[in-house]
């Protein structure tokens, strides 16, 4: 969704719940039709395009084709197309701003005088309902002055709206979990629409869990007296947040800059402050229904006060068993920590140009943790030491065992790249292709045969990306291939996938 950011946010809320201090102009475009008569949709269509912020600029694309752009003499608010000829297809506009152009708007399909095109169902604020929470369902089409109405499967009535004068969508209240799809027709004894896409909501107990995340690092080696801020992201807005330690609640300042989530401080850890974080959150309109608990994160502190453990990659799967093995790329590479505790915990440091962090976590039953690298590759090359933690008072931890610098050379590893359609995508449709690859936190690039450049580029945590072609027309048919890279900790770059081949349909 494109912003146009006028004020910046300015939060600090402690010991509260969270509240929006932010304002935000959409500048995306709204496209819809309308026809002399609704008794015949398909005759003397004009098309408004009509911008968030005056401009004298607007442009519509038609089956993934820019038309010419057209310029007015003063700028306004709206401008509107009149269709001729053959009106059917799938169309969207975008409009001017100072720097260029907005992006976009919404597609809308007319498909001529023998049927009306399906409208769009979605769900907000989610796709479930639960106690507390209003769920409500939006039915976009593209004609203005229709009647919408939306099913569940099973049930004999539609739910009916009045016209919808002012817009081309509705919306309506869900209290029911169910398979739910909306329709529209042009008069009270009209036809209806193709309906839209089901849509599935679910009825939970208690809300879906939120996300918790060690802000900057998935997880680090902490001394007394760090700094710490926990950042917990719910699936919705407005909710009351709480970060635990195991069954206990955790009273630490908190602030935030966006109602979805909300950020713990934990200003000096000390030690037995490590351990495993968890969050929850609850509806304003249910205090008793909390969400289930995040997934874990671990803090582990030590004072370094215990002795460096013995730390060396195993004989039997290094070529060199001194302190720098340099193993081929796809190997399994074992690294020992031996320390002179029974009981401990474990963790598996790594370092590189991104900082210091945990990698893995081990508790042994004795005094001997094997941490595996599987499938390594130019990704693991980094500095590599271990430490451990006793889990009993007084709590102490050691220093880093000895440094073991890990090189792999070569290329990563070559990905994937699948199309998730089947045949030719319609002209005027956008086309998705997914790019799969073994390691995650990369760059993956999508390149159209014959192109230097990549056509979309989409940064992201885990080790795939859906890589998205907006509206196709003819001029997007071709070849496709995608690779990923890597500037941070290491510059790498992986090899060209396979190609996957792109047919643009007009109909």
């Amino acid at each position: 969704m494109s912003m146009l950011v006028v004020f910046l946010l300015l939060w600090g809320v402690t010991w509260g719940p969270v509240t929006e201090a932010a304002i935000f102009y959409e500048t995306q475009p709204s496209l819809w039709a309308e026809s002399e008569s609704l008794l015949k949709p398909s005759a003397n269509v004009t098309l408004t395009c009509q911008a968030r912020l005056e401009t004298p600029d607007f442009q519509l694309f038609k089956n993934g084709v820019a038309q010419e752009p057209v310029h007015l003499d003063s700028p306004a608010i709206k401008h509107q197309f009149l269709l001729t000829g053959d009106t059917q297809g799938r169309y969207r506009c975008r409009s001017g701003l100072s720097t260029g152009w907005t992006q976009l708007s919404k597609l809308l399909e007319l498909t001529g005088p023998k049927s009306l095109p399906a409208p769009w169902l979605s769900m907000t604020p989610v796709s479930w309902v639960s106690p507390g929470l209003n769920t409500t369902a939006v039915c976009r089409g593209g004609l203005r002055g229709v009647t919408f109405l939306l099913r569940r499967e099973g049930d004999h009535e539609f739910l009916e709206v009045p016209e919808a004068q002012e817009d081309v969508e509705a919306t309506f209240p869900v209290h029911q979990p169910g398979n739910y799809s909306c329709s529209y027709r042009t008069d009270g004894e009209g036809a209806l629409s193709e309906p839209s896409a089901t849509v599935t909501i679910e009825e939970l107990a208690a809300p879906p869990p939120p996300v918790l995340m060690h802000r900057g690092e998935s997880s680090q080696v902490l001394h007394p007296g760090n700094k710490v801020t926990l950042t917990c992201v719910a699936p919705l807005s407005g909710v009351d947040f709480q970060l635990r330690r195991g069954e206990k609640e955790l009273l630490v300042p908190r602030s935030s800059t966006s109602p979805d989530r909300v950020f713990f401080h934990l200003n000096a850890v000390a030690l037995g402050d490590g351990g495993h974080y968890t969050c929850r959150y609850r509806l304003h309109d249910n205090q008793n229904a909390w969400s289930g608990d995040s997934a874990p994160v671990e803090l582990i502190l030590s004072d370094e006060t215990l002795p460096a453990p013995e730390f060396s990659p195993e004989p039997e799967s290094s070529p060199k068993p001194e302190s720098s093995p340099e193993p081929e790329s796809g190997r399994v590479l074992r690294l020992r920590c031996l320390a002179p505790l029974e009981g401990a915990r474990f963790a598996l440091v790594r370092e590189d140009r991104g900082g210091r962090r945990v990698h893995r976590f081990q508790s042994p039953a004795g005094t001997e943790a094997l941490f595996e690298l599987h499938n390594i590759s130019v990704a693991d090359s980094a500095n590599y030491s271990c430490v451990y933690v006793d889990l009993k008072p007084p709590f102490g931890g050691s220093a880093p065992g000895e440094r073991l610098e890990l090189r792999v050379d070569g290329p990563p590893p070559r990905p994937q790249l699948r199309a998730t359609w089947s045949g030719a995508v319609l002209a005027g449709r956008d086309a998705v292709l997914r790019c799969e690859g073994p390691i995650p936190d990369v760059t993956f690039e999508l390149l159209r045969e014959g192109e230097t450049k990549a056509v979309k580029t989409v940064r992201t945590p885990g080790a795939a990306a859906n890589l998205e072609l907006i509206f196709v027309g003819p001029q997007h048919a071709g070849n496709y291939r995608c690779r990923y890279r890597s500037w941070v900790p290491h510059t790498f770059e992986s090899e060209l996938s396979d190609p996957v081949e792109l047919l643009v349909a007009e109909s």
